[in-house]
């Protein structure tokens, strides 16, 4: 036959003709095949069938690009100062924070790479295809359009593709579709436009699983242009977006950037007018910035966040991404998937009604007569193993074949021998136009018995007891089960309905996600039904949440996507679980992506910044608390830094007014940093969690870490300290005492011991679980330090202090303990 090859490159709606059409219409002869020579002329032209791998942007864009966030300026504009005062070691550490925060960004950056080869990976690599009349394997990779497939149980399919023979076909497209069931598949069948992809039963599509039967199909779309294809392309134009604490730290960023410019100037202009030399103002300048921008944010965020990871992972949760560590805390509403993370993702036969036993729940038998005839009827009228063992070869997986052998052997029924001494004689598959199965078996008498299984509306009309059987099949339906009604010799039998299984610890989990305020919903490919019925199960859905709010079924990989766009516009940070490939570009454009680490794709996976070990939403409620601490713990530095920031600030600034020309000189000033910004912010970011962190709200995502009760907290803080440096200072000052080391030790002394006081509620009695009190032990070393920086003859001459009495030393250290004095007794009076 002579084949044209002047056809449409792409045709979307191939369900909508028949297969002979398509036959036509791809210029294929659906009895031989495409010929040698057009295959390769198609494969020249339309490239190859796998998702084009786009190469990364140049290595020193992506550095770049990373260093143009306004906190790492700050933090290179602070290395700059200090290498100009000539303190080495400040600069270095700070350039090392630059450089780790810059590598982790770019290696954040090529993620999306990475998902692409997974979502390529998963197509079968070879695929059985008739070429010049005869049957031949070739790579997935050079499957073209018109190429005629053949395919049978067991086969991954390789390519989109119009079905033109079909025989009791059956395929797996839960990665693509969300639908929990095996999908039926009849070459007869077309659909209208615009059709869900669960309903195009004349079509095939590349990565779903062939279960049972077998058929041919002809290639339609290949490589970006089949569904699998889209969803690449889907996963790859979305980045992902800021977190929610990498927005409020570049807002923090600039905020710094601006109060530092304006404090040196102002006391840059104060200093030339008062006379004082522009070399003494400008090292004071450079102290008092180096004193204002806190260089160990970035080193207490990244370090926070590990040990976040870490916890988070012993409890079951692994971190892809650190950002998502505290990106959980942000969350205000979590969509959930429904096949395999609120059910069990496995068919299972629930209840059987029968006209004499009526309505009974399914399990370990025996059962009565009439219960064990529809199920025996049913494991006869059925192609699944004897011995219950899944598609895959597995007990845990289930299609409804196999739910109904396990329950006819779980009830006593010997399956095998039952198939033996009731051989089969002959069957009509199941289809999906037909919508049934019948099986014809020899008795041992040798007389013939019919037996079908099939849809409700199907088998029941003009049977005795259909009426009944109705009213139950539709109160099955109604709560989400799919209904099989059993007859023999045209009577009937009675009914089964299936469940996939709500997990145990789901009901749990969505309750501990409400009472920690976060909306949850459910958005799955599967039917209405069967969605809101989980829902229900599951308490997403209530009396003061109506399904229209919290359920949305038959979704699509693209729907996925714009509701995650539509709640983001919305204000919400958006937490997106799933397990298939049809989860990816969600997982991908959510604030934060949670895959399952036992059923979930590696698409799901490195398209995910969380993959839960156990696929346990309980484990997500583990990991709110711990994102919701780190924040916690990161904003006290934020604002307990700042405070120690303004106060110093403060003290360079009307020091001079007071009489005291150059209050700190600038390696006082960076050492007092050191002290009180290093390993104390550091064992700041480990404290532990606050005894109400999974009993309040999340918070507002459009709330800044500097929030009103931070800044007038920080200010406070900072005026209280700054007051009584600058007291003690002038009070030493006035009787010609060692004043400048006595402010020095009274700035050093008051930081830390707001350390102290500001930890949370419950830190101090918290028990052995919490590790150990790094903060106590940090602050600890770092007084030794500070008393080292006045005893010690080299530090103290580096640093410019002298030896003082026991007695100036109290009379530095007393009113330091005064600004977190103040600190305890707000909150004592608060909590009262």
């Amino acid at each position: 036959m002579a084949v044209s090859d002047d056809v449409t490159p792409v045709v979307p709606a191939a369900w909508e003709l028949a297969p002979a059409e398509v036959a036509g219409q791809q210029g294929v002869d659906p009895a031989s095949g495409l010929d040698s020579g057009t295959a390769a002329a198609r494969l020249e032209r339309d490239g190859p069938n796998e998702v084009p791998m786009h190469p990364p942007a140049p290595l020193w864009r992506s550095v770049v690009g990373q260093l143009r966030d306004t906190l790492v300026l700050v933090l290179l504009a602070a290395a700059v100062l200090t290498a100009i005062t000539g303190d080495v070691v400040d600069t270095a550490v700070i350039v090392l924070v630059v450089t780790v925060n810059t590598v982790l960004g770019v290696a954040q950056e090529r993620r999306a790479l990475r998902e692409v080869r997974a979502l390529d990976a998963l197509v079968a690599p070879t695929a059985r295809v008739t070429r010049n009349g005869a049957d031949s394997w070739v790579p997935t990779r050079e499957l073209v359009r018109g190429d005629l497939l053949r395919l049978a149980a067991g086969d991954v399919v390789g390519a989109d593709a119009r079905l033109v023979t079909s025989v009791q076909l059956q395929v797996d497209e839960a990665l693509l579709t969300g639908e929990s069931q095996p999908s039926a598949r009849n070459a007869a069948a077309v659909s209208p436009r615009p059709t869900a992809m669960a309903e195009q039963t004349g079509m095939v599509h590349a990565g779903s699983t062939v279960l049972a039967g077998s058929g041919t199909a002809v290639v339609v779309a290949t490589g970006t242009h089949t569904a699998i294809g889209q969803v690449a392309l889907l996963v790859t134009g979305h980045r992902s977006p800021l977190t929610p604490l990498q927005r409020r730290l570049s807002v923090l960023g600039r905020q710094i950037s601006l109060g530092v410019g304006v404090a040196c100037l102002f006391f840059i202009a104060s200093g030339l007018l008062r006379g004082q030399p522009w070399e003494t103002t400008l090292v004071a300048a450079v102290a008092l910035a180096g004193a204002a921008v806190p260089e160990s944010l970035p080193a207490v965020v990244t370090l926070a966040l590990s040990a976040g990871a870490s916890r988070m992972g012993r409890r079951g949760a692994v971190v892809r991404s650190l950002p998502a560590v505290e990106t959980l805390g942000s969350v205000t509403l979590l969509a959930t998937d429904k096949t395999g993370t609120l059910t069990e993702g496995a068919m299972r036969a629930d209840r059987v009604w029968t006209p004499a036993d009526g309505d009974l729940p399914l399990g370990p038998g025996p059962f009565p007569a009439a219960t064990r005839a529809v199920l025996s009827a049913a494991a006869l009228c059925n192609d699944a193993d004897p011995s219950g063992a899944g598609p895959d070869g597995a007990e845990g997986t289930a299609d409804t074949e196999t739910a109904l052998v396990r329950a006819a052997r779980d009830g006593g029924v010997d399956v095998a021998a039952l198939r033996r001494d009731s051989p089969r004689v002959s069957a009509e598959p199941f289809d999906a136009a037909t919508r049934r199965m019948s099986t014809v078996h020899r008795r041992a008498d040798g007389s013939a018995t019919v037996l079908a299984k099939g849809a409700p509306e199907v088998l029941l009309p003009g049977l005795a007891g259909s009426v009944a059987a109705q009213r139950i099949s539709d109160a099955w339906a109604a709560v989400g089960g799919r209904v099989l009604a059993v007859t023999a010799d045209g009577a009937l039998l009675g009914l089964v309905t299936f469940a996939d299984p709500v997990r145990p610890e789901a009901t749990a989990a969505v309750t501990a996600l409400h009472r920690a305020g976060i909306d949850v919903v459910l958005v799955s490919g599967d039917h209405a039904g069967t969605a809101g019925a989980v829902a229900r199960q599951v308490g997403i859905v209530d009396p003061d949440h109506p399904p229209a709010d919290r359920v949305f079924a038959r979704v699509e990989p693209a729907g996925k996507l714009d509701l995650v766009s539509r709640w983001q516009d919305a204000g919400h940070v958006v937490a997106m679980t799933g397990d298939g490939v049809n989860d990816a570009p969600a997982l991908r454009a959510a604030d934060i992506g949670v895959a399952m680490g036992q059923r979930g794709t590696e698409v799901a996976k490195e398209a995910a910044d969380l993959v839960l070990v156990g696929d346990s939403l309980a484990t997500v409620t583990a990991a709110v608390a711990e994102g919701r601490r780190v924040f916690d713990n990161v904003r006290r530095f934020v604002g307990y830094g700042l405070a120690g920031g303004l106060s110093e600030v403060l003290v360079m600034l009307i020091g001079p007014f007071l009489g005291l020309a150059l209050p700190l000189l600038p390696a006082q000033v960076l050492w007092v940093n050191l002290l009180t910004h290093g390993p104390v912010g550091v064992a700041m970011g480990g404290e532990p969690a606050a005894p109400d962190v999974l009993r309040r709200p999340p918070r507002d995502p459009a709330t800044g870490v500097l929030d009103r009760p931070l800044v007038v907290q920080l200010v406070r803080n900072g005026f209280a300290l700054a007051a009584v440096c600058l007291a003690v200072a002038a009070a030493s000052a006035a009787v010609d005492g060692p004043w400048q080391t006595q402010l020095f030790i009274t700035l050093a002394t008051g930081q830390l011991t707001l350390a102290l006081a500001l930890r949370p509620a419950g830190a101090w009695t918290t028990g052995r679980s919490a590790g150990l009190p790094w903060l106590p032990i940090a602050v600890a070393a770092n007084l030794v330090l500070l008393a080292a920086a006045v005893l010690l003859p080299g530090l103290a001459d580096l640093l410019g202090t002298e030896r003082i009495s026991l007695a100036e030393t109290a009379f530095a250290v007393g009113p330091a303990l005064v600004p977190g004095g103040l600190v305890l007794l707000i909150r004592a009076v608060r909590s009262r």
